[in-house]
């Protein structure tokens, strides 16, 4: 122990206009008080330290720090009641400080030497400027203030932390210096003044909102006596880990190597061993194989032994996964050793000059995310203890290897959203082997071109949902509901001419009235509907608003025709959100009812399935060989889907109808199916992103699907498509013999009604000879 006086903020601060002072009544009191109150044996070295006041006639007056070298015996009573009863005196960091000033008059040796070992200026983690010092002391003694004097709780902990540079690794040590002011005493010169708490609170907790408190409470009013303890702690450890889980979490594009830099730096931090070495190895896979990673993260030593220029990707997957099967620790003080000599994947470690060697398995949510490599040079060995000090990094480690692995993946999903397309689990592995071949390419600075994406010699399913008349049913409800907003305007006008009967208002009751007629004409046009939006959104809304401001007494009328105007509960768009509702139900029945039967139909063979939203629901569906090219395809296979499209079909019928009881306005589906019998080729197409057919022949099955919607039978008005019926169009007979059978046995089952009506159907644009098979459903 010794008395020295020194600056501990290194002479950062700037001086507070404060009455402080060392004093030691605050502690005496406090002796005093657990003295009295004491029934353990604490109560005779309680009685102790107060004799020992008495016997050295300390002063209760303030003591001068210049003079406090006069009282080392009693400071070293105050030390042996407040430092821990079992620590040793050269292992504590330890240190008495003016009060609420970073001056120290006392401390253990370990204390002064730790600092004598590098200028505080340098070694400050969190180095401030004097003013910010200041300002942080300021919000310390207004937080001490207000919990001594007004029993207002602010948080606010004491606390400063400096690092240390090991002169013998050259690795910093860190360490958090915790300032105790139990002994310090407040003491107001003058009545304290009434506050606000509620602004306080909320002010207190904002950067500067110690200045409001100095404002109403400077600090001349108060005096500050006693002194501050001083406790410094080795957080060395849990700040190296604690710096390796903010670099995961503050990750800038462009600065990986540098990132992974400063993981290194923090692992030798951990292990205080500036010799060891460290390298991170993440474990990536497409397709779910191992494949090579690319960024070097440390060393590099694991991609040199098991990356690209040493294995093949063939062999490099095999090892990968072999390891990854049974993820065991290594490791070895001296791989040159005769023992370690026998084992053959230490030979390229041995070749690349390493002496110790560890490989870690590292786990994320008990998966693994790959190997963390400690390995040393040839002049440089460490032993099995060193591993233990890495224990606390694991988890921080796993996580940062997770996000490698996620951005690996991210950055394949990123080059199939950009050069392809929303991929399905079927055709995914050719999305992932383009991409994978497009990435390998351009991280090793190779020509790179985008790889065409095709599927031949497919078999084409189409089928479609519409909602029957969906056009002239949406067109029904806009024009009931710009019926009931001009009915419901001219009528607010009429009410409101009592108090403004100006020309304005005659003119726009008459334009009320004048849309009215309009709307009952058979000339009513989309035009016609933007410019009556414009009217009634703006032009009468604005007019509106400027009676409201001239005649306040206006403002419940027109209120209400706000409110009844309002888009998701107005009574002027009833009927267009019945319709929309109504939509919405069918379609999100549609829609439920693929989603889960397209993971059923992967079951028996995998093929590409593709949905789309119109005014009802289309899909495409493509199987073939190329789908999958390792699983043997059939026409069983084929013949498989034929029928799950007609039964889905009476599914999907049956399910809208079931939801018209419930529907806003009552709506009803039309089930079309087109049958092309014959393979296609389709391909993605970039520029689209989707799949297209290929070739001329192929292209006019595309230009088919778009023009049978709407289909007459031939020499009638009649629609195809009609509801409760399921339509199927083709061009031959032999298109259809896959489908008889199936329309015989849901006849049979009572799934289809007896009635089957063979019809020949209306020539269209370029398309001729098309016949329809049209089907009943029971219900």
């Amino acid at each position: 122990m010794k008395v020295k006086i020194l600056d501990f903020s290194g002479l950062q601060t700037q001086e507070l206009d404060v009455d402080a002072a060392i004093s030691f009544m605050p502690f005496i009191r406090f002796v005093a008080q657990r003295a009295a109150e004491e029934t353990t044996p604490k109560a005779v070295f309680y009685n102790q330290i107060l004799a020992c006041f008495q016997q050295y006639n300390i002063p209760a007056t303030d003591i001068p720090i210049e003079d406090i070298g006069q009282y080392e015996r009693f400071l070293e009573h105050i030390y042996s009641s407040v430092s821990p009863v079992l620590a040793l005196e050269k292992e504590v960091v330890w240190a008495l400080s003016f009060p609420l000033n970073p001056k120290i008059f006392y401390g253990t040796d370990l204390f002064y030497e730790m600092l004598a070992q590098k200028p505080l200026d340098e070694g400050n983690i969190d180095k401030k400027s004097p003013a910010e010092f200041a300002k942080e002391r300021l919000r310390v003694i207004y937080a001490l203030i207000m919990q001594r004097l007004y029993d207002f709780q602010v948080p606010s902990k004491i606390q400063q932390y400096y690092t240390w540079t090991n002169p013998e690794t050259g690795l910093l040590r860190y360490f958090e210096v915790f300032v105790n002011t139990d002994f310090v005493e407040i003491t107001p010169k003058s009545e304290l003044p009434v506050l606000d708490f509620s602004e306080l609170y909320a002010r207190f907790s904002e950067e500067n909102g110690h200045l409001l408190l100095e404002n109403v409470l400077p600090l001349s009013l108060f005096k500050f006596r006693g002194f501050s303890v001083l406790t410094v702690s080795d957080i060395t450890s849990r700040t190296a880990v604690e710096n390796i889980r903010k670099i995961r979490l503050n990750r800038i594009p462009g600065q990986e190597a540098e990132r992974y830099h400063n993981i290194i730096h923090s692992l030798k931090t951990l292990v205080q061993n500036n010799r060891i070495e460290f390298d991170m190895f993440p474990f990536v896979r497409v397709n779910k194989r191992a494949v090579y990673g690319y960024e070097t993260a440390g060393t590099g030593i694991m991609f040199r032994v098991w990356g690209q220029d040493r294995l093949t990707p063939e062999a490099f997957s095999k090892q990968a996964e072999s390891y990854a099967a049974k993820p065991i620790s290594f490791y070895s003080p001296d791989i040159g050793g005769a023992k370690e000599m026998q084992i053959a994947f230490l030979e390229p470690f041995r070749k690349e000059g390493v002496r110790s060697l560890a490989l870690l398995p590292v786990f994320f949510d008990e998966i693994l995310v790959g190997v963390l490599c400690m390995h040393t040079w040839q002049d440089e060995v460490f032993d099995e203890k060193i591993l233990s000090m890495l224990e606390p990094a694991f988890e921080p480690v796993g996580q940062l290897l997770q996000i490698y692995i996620d951005e690996f993946n991210l950055e394949l999903e990123n080059i199939i959203k950009e050069k392809f397309t929303s991929i399905q689990p079927s055709v995914q592995w050719k999305f992932n082997e383009a991409a994978w071949h497009y990435l390998h390419k351009k991280k090793r600075k190779l020509p790179v071109e985008t790889e065409p994406i095709t599927f031949q010699k497919v078999y084409p399913l189409y089928g479609a949902i519409d909602i029957r008349n969906s056009t002239l049913e949406r067109n029904a409800a806009i024009t009931k509901d710009l019926n009931t907003h001009l009915t419901l305007l001219s009528d607010t006008l009429a009410t409101l001419q009592r108090w403004d009967n100006s020309s304005l208002m005659q003119e726009f009751s008459y334009t009320c009235k004048k849309w009215l007629g309009a709307l009952e004409s058979e000339g009513w046009s989309s035009a016609g509907e933007n410019n009556l939006n414009h009217f009634l959104s703006l032009e009468s809304r604005d007019y509106l608003s400027h009676l409201a401001d001239q005649h306040p007494e206006t403002s419940p009328i027109i209120a209400a025709y706000l409110n009844a105007t309002q888009l998701e509960t107005g009574e002027v768009f009833s009927n267009r959100r019945a319709f929309e509702a109504s939509m919405k139900m069918i379609n999100d029945a549609v829609n439920d009812y693929f989603e889960i039967e397209k993971d059923k139909l992967q079951q028996p063979f995998p093929c590409y399935f593709e949905k789309f939203r119109t005014d009802g629901v289309e899909y495409d569906i493509y199987i073939g060989q190329s789908i999958s090219p390792e699983k043997p395809f059939n026409n069983f296979h084929l013949k498989n889907l034929r029928l799950w499209q007609l039964s889905s079909m009476i599914a999907i019928a049956k399910t809208t109808k079931a939801l018209s009881a419930d529907m806003p306005k009552a709506l009803s589906t039309t089930q079309l199916i087109f049958i092309h019998n014959h393979m296609i080729d389709i391909s993605f197409r970039a520029d689209e992103r989707k799949f297209d057919v290929e070739g001329a022949y192929n292209i006019r099955y595309q230009m088919i699907k778009k023009r049978i919607d709407k289909v007459h039978i031939r020499n009638t008005n009649e629609r195809l498509t009609q509801p409760d019926k399921i339509a199927l169009i083709f061009f031959n007979d032999r298109d259809i013999e896959d489908y008889l059978p199936f329309i015989r046995f849901l006849q049979e089952t009572n799934a289809l009604t007896s009635e089957t009506e063979r019809l020949e159907l209306e020539d269209l644009q370029g398309l001729s000879g098309l016949h329809a098979l049209r089907l009943g459903i029971v219900f």
